[in-house]
């Protein structure tokens, strides 16, 4: 009788398990869909209609979507190694074979290998070549195209290949015996390679180019989180003044162009600088008459006007997500100050298992568990809300290299170099998502809602039960909980971690300084970004004409 209920209590683990399994993979591909039509949206809104190509508008397309793609693999890892237990600590029936538990952690990590080479294709192949490609479009051939831009393009694959081998063959743990010869010490590393799957040398590369996206974090997206809600909550300012005022300044500029042209009226030659005068004000002229053109076309559009009928709903989202941001920022605050107080330091980059100061964003997490899916919602509420205040950040920004900026975000006119940039940023900016996650709530990112049997009772009293603790690496007993595939990579090197915690005190105080400048700012225009002196007459007619 015993024997005949656990075949029927592990049939209906499987069956749950199955069930759970399909439901992740019918949402996965309902996620898939969507995230394609948002990226092709997406870049059609800021793409240039004029100077658009095929080949680019694809890349940028696909490579968006690897991005945000890339994002839902964490909540998905944290929530298949909290699927394993049940509340009480123990496994479910289905997952108390080591077998099978390694089986899911290998699906997990080859999932983890899959996106991250396919981002490194991306970073160091697919958008050089891509970029390149364009840049020598303008009088050559197809074949002498493709050749330069593999000629530049080989440079970053060098970069790839030494940060592989980098990773591969610097290991961690030194050699067994000091008195190897240089062929064993050889044979060691090739067998440290092996045994570990290669995930040294991706984890090197993708910590490598994980740097590079913390400078894109501490630039764009800790600016985003203050712009994006402030925003929303302050709005644009009214078409109808605007168009007076640009009416205005056009009147004012024409009077000043007059008088300038009478002086020559007798048929004295203008001196040097009266002509220089004239011809500034000429050009800011053609700029206010090609704004008053946009402003009487967004003043006809009925986005316009639904946007003006949604203003209420406006405001509540950008309370609602200057709310996310300080806690965001509260929690991050909070966490690497315990990493301060009681981590090893910077020997250990900083690393702690588990929380010892109250953090608002894990607390909120571990108070969700019990209620499937809230937690696995929040976390994906979480990465999403990152990815999209760093899209604001750039959109607002643009895109710079130091003081200088390369390249323009903007509806309609955005050229096919500077959505590439975006892209790639992106993709870097995504890899630093998941540490920063980790930093926001450490103990779930590692276990998620995962508990194990502590051993509480005395020793002379066997028949008190082992009672049910949140699981935290310095206490729970080897096997009794599974790290998340996630952490594995996000803490292969120790000095990556040291680098990302000093970044995140970066972090916080450029979206201190992000937030007094956006609350000292003004209502952005109706047509923010639309019209700029060095546009073109014909870009600006070709816009138009899309209208």
């Amino acid at each position: 009788m015993r024997l005949t209920s656990l075949r029927s209590s592990a049939v209906y683990s499987n069956h749950q398990w199955t069930d759970q399994f399909d439901f992740l993979a019918v949402q996965g591909c309902n996620s898939g869909v969507v995230i394609l039509a948002f990226c092709w949206f997406y870049i059609r809104k800021y793409q240039s209609r004029q100077e658009s190509e095929a080949v680019s508008t694809i890349t940028a397309i696909c490579a968006l979507a690897i991005a945000l793609i890339t994002t839902a693999l964490l909540p998905v890892d944290i929530f298949l190694v909290s699927f394993m237990k049940n509340p009480n600590g123990t496994y479910k029936v289905w997952a108390e074979s080591n077998e099978t538990r390694g089986q899911i952690e290998d699906t997990v990590l080859y999932g983890y290998y899959t996106l991250y080479s396919i981002i490194l294709f991306c970073v160091f192949l697919w958008i050089p070549f891509v970029y390149f490609y364009y840049e020598e479009k303008d009088d050559q051939t197809k074949c002498s195209q493709v050749g330069n831009a593999l000629k530049y393009t080989v440079g970053f694959v060098i970069v790839c290949v030494v940060l592989l081998l980098i990773g591969a063959f610097v290991p961690l743990d030194p050699p067994p015996s000091t008195n190897s010869t240089q062929w064993e010490k050889v044979q060691y590393l090739f067998e440290e390679l092996g045994s570990s799957h290669g995930l040294p040398a991706l984890s090197f590369s993708i910590s490598s180019l994980t740097l590079i996206g913390m400078l894109a974090v501490i630039t764009y997206t800790a600016y985003g989180m203050s712009v994006l809600p402030l925003n929303l909550i302050k709005g644009t300012r009214s078409v109808a003044y605007e168009l007076l005022e640009n009416t205005d300044e056009i009147e004012d500029v024409e009077q000043q162009i007059e008088k300038l042209k009478a002086k020559c009226k007798d048929g004295r030659p203008l001196s040097s600088r009266d002509r220089r005068s004239l011809q500034t004000l000429e050009g800011k002229l053609q700029v206010l008459q090609r704004r008053g053109r946009h402003l009487e076309i967004a003043e006809r559009n009925c986005c316009t006007k639904v946007g003006s009928a949604l203003r209420p709903f406006k405001i509540m989202l950008g309370v609602f997500f200057i709310i996310v941001a300080l806690v965001f920022i509260v929690s991050l605050f909070i966490s690497n100050l315990d990493k301060a107080l009681h981590s090893a330091g910077i020997s250990s980059g900083f690393i702690i298992f588990g929380t010892n100061l109250t953090n608002p964003l894990n607390e909120l997490l571990l108070v969700l568990q019990p209620v499937f899916p809230l937690d696995y919602i929040l976390i994906t509420v979480i990465t999403v809300y990152f990815v999209l205040t760093s899209m604001a950040g750039i959109r607002n920004m643009g895109i710079w290299f130091f003081w200088i900026r390369l390249y323009k975000i903007r509806p309609k006119k955005t050229r096919p170099q500077a959505l590439l940039f975006l892209c790639m940023i992106l993709l870097l900016i995504v890899l630093h998502t998941s540490y920063v996650i980790y930093s926001l709530a450490p103990q779930y990112v590692m276990y998620g809602s995962q508990k194990y049997l502590a051993e509480v009772r005395p020793p002379l009293e066997p028949s008190i039960p082992s009672l049910p603790a949140v699981c935290f690496l310095p206490l729970c007993v080897p096997d009794q909980c599974v790290v998340t595939r996630s952490y594995l990579f996000l803490h292969k090197f120790w000095f990556f971690s040291t680098i990302y915690y000093f970044g995140n005190w970066v972090f916080i105080g450029v979206f201190l300084v992000g937030l007094v400048v956006s609350c000292c700012r003004g209502k952005k225009s109706v047509i923010e970004g639309e019209v700029e002196a060095d546009d073109s007459d014909m870009s600006d007619d070709e816009y138009c004409d899309h209208i």
